[in-house]
């Protein structure tokens, strides 16, 4: 492991804004975000797969009415935002290191009162659907952590991931989408975000790649 990443985990150790194993706050957490992380009573926002977390840290900066908390498992990832958050003192913002298929291991139902979902791993393979982040699997561990009427976002590049997600959102009837747009930086809905990019995000479209975005939400308990 090269000296630039164990100083990374070395930091994270120390950062308050990560949540990470090994850490007291690491195994009490779940259902007490807001009262021993944030120590307030906002609304909670979680990213899947935030990866450096410029969309955390960028909502985080705009909203200081709401806490945001990013989720990945790379801690070397994880500390280039959960560094900014803290050189800025962005209270409202945290990062959570561990696998999403874990959720449920750190909140409890109805505490997550938005979810976005930005950029993940197509995968495209079709042994692969599984591991989708908007798959049946992963849509049923959401609709137990999300307050009613709670929103989901996803924004992607790949129009297959948009294709598919928009299928399987259409085929239930406790889903009701709210937003879908082909290329959201032409749609009605984009200074909503306030210019905010992830990497990945200003990448595809240097590269031409228009971006999709779905809005969703659950309609029953």
């Amino acid at each position: 492991m090269g000296r630039k990443k164990l100083e990374r985990f070395r930091q994270n150790e120390a950062n308050p804004h990560v949540v990470q194993a090994g850490k007291e706050i690491f195994e009490t957490i779940k259902g007490n975000w807001k009262s021993l992380q944030f120590q307030n009573d906002h609304p909670l926002v979680v990213e899947l797969a935030c990866g450096r977390g410029e969309f955390t840290v960028g909502l985080a900066r705009q909203y200081q009415e709401k806490n945001f908390v990013g989720v990945d498992i790379k801690g070397s990832r994880i500390w280039k935002g959960s560094s900014q958050a803290y050189a800025e003192g962005l209270q409202n913002a945290a990062f959570l290191r561990t696998q999403i298929e874990l959720l449920e291991q750190f909140f409890t139902p109805g505490e997550i009162n938005e979810l976005w979902i930005t950029f993940p791993d197509p995968r495209p393979r079709d042994g692969d659907e599984r591991k989708r982040l908007t798959s049946p699997r992963f849509l049923d561990i959401y609709k137990k952590l999300m307050a009613k009427a709670g929103n989901i976002h996803l924004k992607t590049d790949n129009t297959g991931l948009f294709t598919y997600t928009a299928e399987v959102l259409s085929s239930r009837p406790d889903i009701r989408i709210i937003r879908k747009t082909a290329d959201f930086y032409l749609s009605e809905w984009k200074d909503e975000h306030h210019g905010i990019m992830t990497r990945y995000e200003s990448m595809f479209m240097e590269k031409g790649e228009t971006i999709k975005y779905l809005q969703f939400c659950f309609t029953e308990s």
